[in-house]
């Protein structure tokens, strides 16, 4: 057994200890005045104030901006028993907030307590990002855990995130134990739903809009729905089953929208798909008729904020996007919007809906305002846990 009891010790600089005892689990390179110790990358470390009060213990990296990642606010050992433990509270959390369920997110990493590990759960198959040095380290007691917990038929390793290069881990995907089919059928609020778990987006499902298709639920009936990134097709079959006259999902991958047909088809729903780019087909809907005239416009876009320097161009291209959604819209129409990058928090995201609404001449109610599913659960003190933003918008 891998038992670590005896970390090195991260001593910060005067007065650099308040945003971790405020509960933020991050400690940066700038912030620390000595390490005691041969550090290397995914060590443990005690961090200790100036003055030599315990912080806590985590992972450190010598080489990264985020420093220091916290594991647990008291010095104990990080073992099979540590992991075990910590992905347990995690799978309660998860079976409380969706009692039945057997796909969603099983661990969001600092969320629950183990930073630079993503566990998503498809059925009886795994599959995990490892996004620090420290996890991948301790790999096998993640995977000893999750075997003793789950007993999953196989677990995959899906490390093509472009974060791990921060840590100065590769770039790979591989099955780490046990049988893992390329496609796993899943099933999400009465839906059946093919989720390509080794060559999909994400991890090949977004469990991360799960309560926000609940939310859409009782505005589908008699609307004709243009959902735009539409991947596998959640939110465009959950139009289709509860009501909608008509459904379009349109995506720029030929395999997405393929995927999306197959799940049109697997639920015996009439909802259509088809490739296109989500600008030139809302500027065509909002100067020309078309067979389907929506008054609910989906936008799920991807994230065009990879990092904070992106922030203002990414905002622009979000406002210029929901501008001509809202243009294509009819009075009393509905668009469904979200962002998914944690650089545009919900001051920036309400703002770019505003600016939107005012450059298409327009004016919108705010009918729900929500976030990411329960299963990627946010801290408090930690807004870099925070990175979807959804609204629903009436058009007046």
């Amino acid at each position: 057994m891998n038992v670590e009891t005896k970390p090195l010790t991260v001593k910060l600089r005067a007065r650099e200890e308040n945003r971790l005892l405020a509960g933020h689990a991050w400690i940066f390179s700038n912030e620390i005045d000595t390490v005691e110790g041969d550090a290397e990358p995914g060590a443990l470390a005690a961090a200790v104030t100036s003055r030599g009060a315990p912080l806590g213990v985590g992972f450190y990296h010598p080489n990264s901006l985020i420093a220091w990642r916290l594991l647990s606010r008291q010095v104990e050992p990080i073992d099979e028993a540590f992991f075990k433990e910590r992905l347990a509270r995690a799978i309660g959390a998860r079976e409380r907030a969706y009692p039945g369920e057997t796909s969603y997110r099983l661990c969001f990493g600092e969320s629950d307590g183990l930073p630079g590990l993503v566990v998503d759960r498809y059925a009886d198959v795994l599959v995990c990002q490892v996004l620090s040095a420290g996890i991948e380290k301790r790999l096998d007691l993640v995977a000893q855990a999750l075997e003793a917990l789950v007993k999953p038929r196989g677990i995959f390793l899906k490390n093509d995130h472009p974060a791990r290069g921060l840590e100065g881990l590769p770039i790979e995907t591989r099955v780490l134990r046990g049988e893992v089919p390329p496609r796993v059928t899943i099933e999400e609020a009465g839906l059946r739903y093919v989720a390509p778990v080794t060559e999909g987006q994400k991890t090949g499902f977004y469990f991360d809009q799960r309560d926000n298709r609940a939310r859409l639920v009782p505005y589908f009936r008699g609307r004709q729905v243009l959902d735009l990134y539409c991947y596998t097709g959640a939110f465009a079959l959950n139009a289709a089953k509860h009501g909608a006259t008509k459904v379009l999902g349109l995506d720029s991958s030929g395999p997405a929208v393929q995927l999306a047909r197959e799940n049109a088809a697997l639920n015996g729903l009439p909802a259509e798909f088809d490739e296109g780019d989500a600008e030139e087909v809302l500027r065509t809907f909002a100067e020309t008729a078309q067979p389907i005239q929506p008054d609910l416009i989906l936008l799920d876009p991807p994230s065009f904020v990879p990092s904070k320097k992106h922030l203002p161009k990414g905002l622009r291209a979000y406002t210029r996007l929901n501008q001509l959604a809202m243009r294509a819209l009819p009075r009393g129409g509905l668009l469904a919007t979200s962002t998914c990058a944690h650089h545009v928090d919900r001051e920036a995201f309400v703002g770019m809906l505003r600016e939107a609404g005012v450059r298409a001449g327009k004016s919108f109610k705010l009918v729900e305002l929500g976030q990411q599913a329960k299963d990627h659960p946010i801290l408090l003190s930690m807004p870099e846990t925070e990175y979807l933003h959804f609204a629903l918008l009436e058009a007046c």
